[in-house]
């Protein structure tokens, strides 16, 4: 039984284009889930000349981590969410840096039984650990002197059973990001409304 992604693509050829991948008659069709957004919770202009984005975190691409795989990575989340709740006036003397610190998930495999046992039990093979880390800066421009400063860090563990489907890991690896995201924004949103007023568009 193919259990992953990870696994379908080592037998499929890892170098074979996602493209002929798609054509393949009996390659698993993989469920579509909405990109995260966030415009819809309202932007913060702050009264500065630019905005940035920074990623301080590199994804190793390798065993155990495994968020490259994701359909919606924490990266792109993260990216997403600055671009869609913080904006500048393009004036001032100031620049707002939004900081991408983590954005990772690992896999580990979990003991199972062996033996006449395992034929008659369906136990948890797999745990991801997640974790997301962003801050937002407010520098001067001159001496880049940090003025203000916000950061907010979360995390989730998922164990999965041994026969999942493929359609249901992409599940839980996408409410995964999704859940991280929203505590994410919750604390960022609540340390700027009380930290940086002053640094907003009057």
């Amino acid at each position: 039984m193919i259990s992953s992604r990870r696994d379908f693509l080592k037998i499929a050829g890892i170098a074979m284009p996602a493209a002929a991948l798609a054509a393949c008659g009996d390659a698993p069709k993989l469920p579509q889930f909405p990109p995260l957004t966030y415009a819809s919770l309202g932007r913060f202009t702050f009264e500065a000349e630019r905005f940035e984005i920074a990623q301080d975190y590199k994804p190793p691409l390798a065993p155990p981590n495994v968020e490259h795989l994701f359909q919606q990575r924490p990266t792109d989340a993260l990216r997403q969410w600055a671009t869609d709740r913080l904006a500048v006036t393009g004036r001032g003397e100031r620049y707002v840096r939004f900081v991408i610190i983590d954005a990772h998930v690992t896999e580990t495999e979990l003991p199972r039984a062996t033996g006449v046992r395992a034929t008659f039990t369906n136990e948890q093979a797999q745990r991801y650990d997640g974790r997301i880390e962003a801050a937002i800066e407010v520098r001067q421009i001159r001496g880049n002197f940090r003025d203000g400063f916000a950061t907010a860090a979360a995390t989730r563990s998922r164990t999965v059973a041994e026969d999942i489907t493929l359609n249901d890991r992409e599940g839980v690896w996408y409410d995964m990001v999704q859940q991280m995201m929203t505590d994410v924004n919750a604390e960022l949103d609540r340390q700027i409304r009380a930290n940086m007023q002053r640094f907003m568009q009057l």
